[in-house]
């Protein structure tokens, strides 16, 4: 029993010895920010925020990049859109003024400057014509003729 009682105060000093010594090593890994003067703390605020700002602004230059993008996609959105009522308003323009085909009515649908024309023509002379005049109107990259000949009784 007595070698019990002496070997714990050994124990027990071996443990505070050992509490001290991770008190200091923890104490030592801490950064010095005791040491370090008002304006080097002023310095490195500063530094940090000019970080934090610089990143802002790369953010907002990502932003404003991706909403000019889709601003101007959105611009060619409407231009094409404009672009193929004026087609569609001229190919009927050009149809109603043709003797043969202004009293047949003809269905003109345009796309990206593709025009499709649907519906019927009295003659196969009237749909080629169809597609020569649908063809003259500046913008139109294609005709897409499927009108049918209709024959009268």
């Amino acid at each position: 029993m007595d070698a019990r009682n002496s070997f714990r105060p050994v124990t027990i000093a071996a443990l505070i010895a050992a509490m001290v010594g991770a008190t200091t090593l923890a104490a030592c890994d801490r950064p010095q920010q005791q040491d370090r003067t008002a304006g080097q703390k002023i310095d490195s605020a500063v530094a940090r925020a000019q970080q934090k700002i610089d990143s802002a602004k790369n953010d907002m230059a990502q932003g404003a990049a991706t909403a000019k993008n889709e601003m101007r996609s959105a611009a060619d959105d409407v231009k094409n859109a404009v672009s193929d009522a004026t087609i569609t308003a001229s190919v009927n323009a050009k149809l109603a003024s043709d003797s043969e085909l202004s009293a047949v009515r003809i269905n003109v649908d345009t796309v990206d400057g593709k025009v499709a024309l649907r519906g019927s023509a009295p003659s196969a002379t009237a749909r080629d014509r169809a597609t020569q005049l649908a063809s003259s109107v500046d913008g139109v990259r294609s005709v897409e003729n499927q009108l049918v000949v209709s024959s009268k009784s």
